[in-house]
């Protein structure tokens, strides 16, 4: 760890998980200097997310805890490292996250190589995760103790290297004491709220921030066997599993039930939607994954029983390796999985360790019959 003349640059957001983090180590007697990223150029003074404002926020916290401050901009790198994956996967069917990319490819490794070239030796972020450095050199990702805000999962795709010089003050800690702390220590955005969602989106409609970047072409909402029962507004605005924003009620003939995202028909731009969010069509019990990044420089083997997330926040599953290699994995689960969804991730945990994960790229959820004549369709 670092020490009185270690430079460790702290990832200064101008929220108060990063501020805190920052005056826990300045409470330490560590050395220490901030950093703000800009990752987006803002164009649209309504967006409910604006740089300008995180960014003084950063430095008002910088001032008051009588640190150095920095400001860089890595709007040109999140777009072609980030945005752009994010755009291709949405026009694919899928479901990216952005969160798991933009740590890997811009917190933990542009802003390292920035931080790096002012002196830093360690980087510390607001993330509610922990780093555990093991006997033989090696370094270990750890779930955050407070369940509810375990942030582990979007970290999943970091490498030994990145995760060496990584700190995460925050992850022996739960939500309130973070508050608490910011609040006792007066910092200026104690009470500022957290952000949700994609923070360049911010409180803008989703729909209509992708529309300016995709064409999104209407089509039918059909059920399993292809009645129409409603309008979409664009494959890309829907993911599996969804219930808001359909508008389908009052479909003659059918139970008053909600009604739920089940498949895209890419082909002919179909949204197949079913009734009950426990419909046998968004569930699966094994899931094919590929884009696989493992902490530990390695898979785990293949037999082991571990557990899994698809999605965040989601409790573990208890799950097996069934086969596994450099380009994908396939693992089953005990319990059925509800709306296992491509593009998003799914992350391996042994107990509280977080061993890796990769990208979904299908699941063994039961075919619709309206596109059970179509070669492409495929499962895990």
């Amino acid at each position: 760890m670092a020490d009185s003349n270690t430079l460790t640059m702290v990832a200064l957001s101008g929220g108060v998980d990063s501020a805190t983090t920052a005056w826990m180590l300045k409470q330490r007697g560590e050395r220490i200097a901030a950093m703000f990223m800009k990752n987006w150029e803002e164009d649209d003074p309504d967006s409910g997310c604006s740089a300008e404002e995180d960014a003084a926020d950063a430095r008002r916290v910088a001032d008051q805890l009588g640190i150095e401050f920095h400001a860089r901009n890595f709007a040109a790198e999140y777009w072609e490292d980030v945005f752009e994956h994010f755009l291709a996967e949405l026009q694919a069917g899928r479901t990216p996250n952005p969160d798991v990319l933009c740590n890997r490819e811009i917190k933990f490794k542009a802003f390292v190589e920035h931080a790096r070239d002012l002196g830093a030796s360690f980087v510390a972020t607001g993330h509610y995760a922990r780093r555990r450095d093991n006997p033989d050199g090696s370094v270990s990702l750890l779930k955050g103790l407070d369940p509810g805000k375990d942030q582990s999962y979007f970290l999943h795709a970091l490498t030994q290297e990145q995760l060496a010089v990584a700190r995460f003050p925050l992850g022996e800690l739960d939500k309130g004491e973070v508050r608490r702390l910011a609040a006792s220590a007066g910092l200026a955005v104690a009470s500022k709220k957290d952000s949700t969602g994609i923070c360049f989106i911010g409180e803008r409609n989703f729909d209509t921030f992708i529309d300016r970047y995709l064409k999104s072409e209407p089509g039918d909402i059909v059920t399993e066997h292809g009645q129409s029962i409603g309008r979409h507004c664009g494959l890309i605005h829907y993911t599996l599993g969804q219930r808001k924003g359909l508008d389908v009620g009052g479909v003659r003939g059918f139970p008053e039930q909600p009604w739920f995202v089940a498949a895209k028909d890419l082909a002919a731009n179909r949204l197949i939607a079913v009734q009950g969010g426990e419909h046998p069509l968004l569930l699966a019990t094994r899931l094919e994954a590929g884009e696989l990044s493992w902490i530990a420089g390695k898979p785990p083997q293949q037999g082991r029983r571990l557990t899994a997330k698809i999605r965040y926040r989601q409790p573990d599953q208890a799950c097996l390796i069934e086969q596994i290699n450099d380009q994908h994995m396939i693992i089953s689960f005990e319990r059925p999985q509800r709306a296992v969804t491509p593009g998003q991730s799914v992350v391996l945990y042994d107990g509280a360790e977080c061993l890796g994960g990769g990208v979904i790229r299908c699941a063994n959820t039961p075919v619709p019959p309206t596109l059970s004549h179509l070669s492409t369709a495929s499962s895990a």
